[in-house]
Order: structure tokens, then sequence, then C-alpha cells
């Protein structure tokens, strides 16, 4: 009889202490996720929409490859097709950033739920040490060692705390497996998800270089047709006097905050130093080295696909568009009066209503729109009216080439 009560005094101490070991148990909910899987869902829609687009414009280009004469449509076409699949490579980059912040969270996620399962199965390990020390004691001695009914039903309450916490320990070791199982895979599934988003990725930008590789060749053939040429040099002077009123309505509604932009007295060449051979000049004069004669709005300046377009004033972006004939296009407005435009741009790198410091890069070198290289058209414009760029940059050393021959611009004017 002592020794039973010994044990009953003994197994109530010990009940006490485990009672008192915590319950590792399901680790509290985490807060709302930064990243959502919806999201990604909606950028992958976005990216459903643009591959709509790029089908149509393919269907576009079939229906013109058959007239030779269409090659300058053609090449539109084809332009607005690389702007597609530009906007489709950025939407993925988009989706693989995002995939990211998943992958980092699912991580945490999974090394938390690994660090509470270890925590519980040690728990767990203790309980199981303890049973397997105390194996020799029957929890019926226990209830038959009662000396009353009263202690019987202390007795009887006691074992049922310690039944229902050993439950309590293997029930939560079995969801906290769970757990990690779930979280492992979930990580998995980021981790593929985003493995194919990079593999489209590196399609689209590999179908892009072969779309720019089709313009060039279509570039050869519309050079060799004086007809389309001459076609282009008509577009560009109508588009130009159509934007001189579309120029004029933007400044008139984002004057307030052109005033508030101090623009700089002088006005930076808006490529690299080293970029100064020009291949067509300003207004109705003869070419230095063909002879021909030419009504052009600005002047054009070859450069290699990509080289950075700086803002050639501070000043307030008033356009960024996409049009027909000056393709990819910008026009910075300044405070002095004065606008600059970039035309024939691969990218634009602002968007309007943007403020703008001289030298930022708004943009890069591109033969969009009614262009047949990859060069910047510059146009300069006081109070709406075109003037001649080059009255400010006199004291640039400049070329002018034609046929392959160069020659310093300022000898021959």
């Amino acid at each position: 009889m002592k020794r039973n009560k010994w044990l009953i005094r003994s197994l109530g101490l010990l009940l006490a202490l485990a009672l008192m070991l915590p319950l590792a148990g399901p680790a509290a909910v985490l807060p709302a996720a930064a990243v959502t899987q919806q999201e990604i869902d909606a950028l992958k829609d976005d990216a459903s929409s643009l591959a709509s687009q790029k089908k149509e414009l393919q269907e576009q280009i079939k229906a013109v490859q058959a007239d030779k004469s269409a090659a300058l449509s053609q090449k539109k076409l084809i332009e607005q097709k690389i702007s597609v699949i530009q906007a489709e490579i950025d939407n993925i980059t988009a989706q693989i950033s995002k995939y990211d912040e998943l992958i980092a969270q699912k991580s945490e996620e999974l090394a938390q739920a690994q660090a509470d399962e270890a925590a519980q199965y040690q728990l767990f390990c203790q309980r199981v040490r303890y049973m397997e020390e105390q194996g020799e004691v029957s929890y019926w001695s226990i209830l038959f060692a009662s000396n009353d009914f009263s202690d019987l039903l202390d007795n009887y309450m006691m074992i049922n705390e310690i039944v229902d916490y050993d439950n309590r320990v293997m029930d939560q070791l079995i969801a906290l497996r769970e757990r990690v199982a779930a979280d492992k895979l979930a990580l998995e599934e980021a981790q593929a998800e985003q493995q194919a988003a990079k593999a489209q990725q590196e399609a689209a930008k590999a179908e892009q270089l072969s779309q720019e590789a089709e313009v060039d060749q279509l570039i050869k053939q519309i050079n060799a047709q004086e007809d389309q040429l001459e076609a282009i040099e008509a577009q560009l002077k109508q588009a130009a006097d159509e934007l001189d009123k579309e120029i004029k309505r933007k400044e008139k509604e984002l004057a307030e905050q052109i005033r508030n932009v101090v623009s700089e007295s002088g006005f930076l060449w808006p490529l690299d130093a080293g970029i100064n051979t020009l291949s067509s000049l300003y207004g109705p004069r003869k070419h230095p080295v063909t002879g021909k004669a030419n009504n052009h709005t600005g002047i054009d300046i070859p450069a290699a696909r990509n080289k950075n377009i700086y803002a050639a004033k501070s000043g307030v972006v008033t356009t960024s568009a996409r049009h027909g004939s000056y393709g990819e296009y910008v026009v910075v407005s300044h405070s002095d009066g004065t606008s600059t435009l970039y035309a024939h741009m691969n990218k634009r790198n602002v968007i309007e209503g943007q403020v703008v410091s001289q030298g930022d890069v708004v943009g890069f070198v591109g033969t969009t729109g009614s262009s047949t290289g990859n060069h910047l058209h510059f146009e300069v414009r006081i109070n709406g009216n075109r003037t001649d760029p080059l009255n400010y940059f006199k004291d640039k050393a400049l070329y002018a080439r034609s046929g392959g021959q160069t020659m310093p611009l300022w000898d021959w004017m």
C-alpha cells in the first residue's frame, strides 16, 4: 500500500511537470503573404492577352508578305510585333520577380515548419522515454490503490489528463509533419513554375532577335527601292506637321508643370560624344555629298541599336508614344519655350508627365517607324515652330556621311 501511494504521488508530480512542458502544436498563422498566387495569375492573364496581340499582328504580316512593294508596311507591323514581344518579356520578368518573392516566402515557411516539427518530435521522444521508464506502473493499480471514492475520482482524472496530454503530443506531431510536407510541395511547385517562366522568357527573347533580323532584311529591301525612300520622306514631313499641333496641345495641358522645371541655357548633344556623324540635315538644303534636295524636319544621327539617347535639356516629357512614321518617340518640353523630339527609338525609357534632367536617358536608338537604319531623328522647336538643331551645336565637331564618304560638316556649310 505504501508503494502504491508513493507511485501515485510520483505520478502526480510527473504529471505536473509534463503539463508544464510546452506543446509545440501548429505554428501561429503567419501574416497574409506579401505575394499571392493571384498576383502571378493576373500577370499570366496579361501575358495571354499579349500572345493574342502577337498572333493578330503575325496574321497581318502574312497578308502583306506577298506584296514586295509593301515592305515598309511589313516592317512597321513587325516592329509592332517586336514591341508586343518586349511587353511579353517584361511581363515574364515581373512573373519571375514575383516567384522570387514567393519562393523566399515558402522557404521561410518550410524552415519554420521543420523547426516546429523537430521541437515537437523532441517532446514526443521525452514522453516515450518517460512511459518506458514507468512501464511497470499500471493505471488500474493506481485506481485500485485509491483510499476512497473521492481519491478514486482524483486518480481517474489525473490518468485521463496524462493520456490526453500524450495523445495531443502525438496528434500535433502528425499535424506538423503534414504541414512540412505541404510546405515542401508548395515550394517545389513555385520553383518549377519559375523555371518554366524563365524558359518562356528565353524563347521570347530568341523570337525578338529573329524579328529584328527580319526588320534588317526589310530595310535592305526598302533601301533598294527609291520610291519607298521618297515615300518615307513624305510620310515623315506629314507626321511632323501633325505632331506640331499635338505638341502644342500637350504643352498647354502641362504648362504649369513645365514652368516649374528650370531648363539649362544650352543644349546637350543627345548621344554619346563620339557619335557625331549625320546622315541627313535639317530643312530645304542639298545634301553635302549626294547633292540631292532635302526637306527634312530635323537631323538624323546614325548610331548602333540600343545606344543611350539623352535629354538635351531638363524639362517635362509631354509625349511618350508610338507613331506610324516616327516609331517609338519622345517629346520633352522645356521652360524656355523650346521642345526637343527624339524619334525611331528601339525602346522608350520615360513616360508622359515625367520630369527629366539634362542628360537623363529618355530612350534607346532604333529604327522603328519610317526608318531605314538605326539612328536618332532629333528635332528642336521654339514655341512650337521647328528650327535647325545644328544652330545649338556650332562648337561641336560634326561630320556628314553618305554613300560611304564622310566629310567635316562645318567646312561644307
